[in-house]
């Protein structure tokens, strides 16, 4: 079984790829003594976390419609990521239970301000007509929606996105996959991880910072004796920060 302890967390979390992308376009650029409109330095960072982290691939939806991972689920939205197997018995049913809480919260805003994606660790077994049984099972709402593909591309992308060990053997074995939620904003550049199994009032706050960073604020002391890391970069720095 996965060791979700506090270390581990911040190591699944995995956010600092992304920044370091759109850090290192800027720092490239001013290094060649190059001064670029802002739009264009923002335009360049936004490409290479793309090109890096999420890989156009094709997918399939629940309802068997066909899609591209970047061009249809992520560009210009606000999402949340995770992965599940349809005959996992662990952590999938615990994640997607709580998914469910973190969408009531979220009300309407799914669907319309921000994106839910479950993709199935497990295409080779886990059908159109599958994912869309445990979709239907665990009662999700419109604006979430389950996916399938060839098992290579799922790989690819889950890889791409930051959900997996660095031990190879331990990656491998999918009872023991990251049972993490990726969030984040698009066009803004601003992506984060936390457990799955977090506070879902808590999980539904840091997604709502996504939609107004610059109003919105993830009070983290509502935590409680909860020990739930958050790794995040602050558009106000461009940083990465762990709490």
């Amino acid at each position: 079984m996965t060791d979700l302890s506090r270390r581990n967390l911040l190591k699944l979390a995995g956010v600092a790829p992304f920044a370091g992308a759109a850090l290192g376009t800027s720092a490239a650029l001013s290094i060649a003594g190059c001064t670029p409109p802002q739009e264009t330095l923002s335009s360049a960072a936004r490409r290479r976390i793309q090109e890096q982290h999420f890989p156009n691939l094709p997918l399939v939806t629940h309802e068997g419609k066909r899609v591209r991972f970047y061009d249809d689920l992520i560009k210009n939205k606000i999402v949340t990521l995770n992965f599940f197997y349809a005959t996992c018995s662990d952590v999938c049913p615990t994640v997607t239970a709580n998914l469910v809480k973190v969408q009531k919260v979220l009300g309407d805003t799914v669907g319309r301000d921000v994106f839910m994606y479950s993709f199935t660790l497990k295409p080779e077994e886990d059908s159109v007509e599958t994912v869309r049984h445990y979709r239907t099972m665990f009662g999700a709402q419109p604006g979430w929606t389950f996916l399938t593909g060839k098992p290579d591309d799922i790989e690819t992308i889950r890889k791409a996105i930051g959900f997996k060990y660095s031990d190879p053997r331990i990656d491998k074995d999918k009872t023991q996959h990251v049972g993490n939620v990726r969030y984040g904003n698009e066009s803004l550049m601003l992506w984060a991880a936390c457990p799955g199994m977090a506070n879902a009032e808590w999980i539904a706050e840091s997604v709502q910072w996504m939609v107004k960073p610059e109003t919105t604020r993830v009070q983290l002391s509502e935590l409680g004796d909860h020990d739930h890391p958050q790794t995040m970069v602050r558009p106000e720095t461009g940083r990465v920060q762990a709490s």
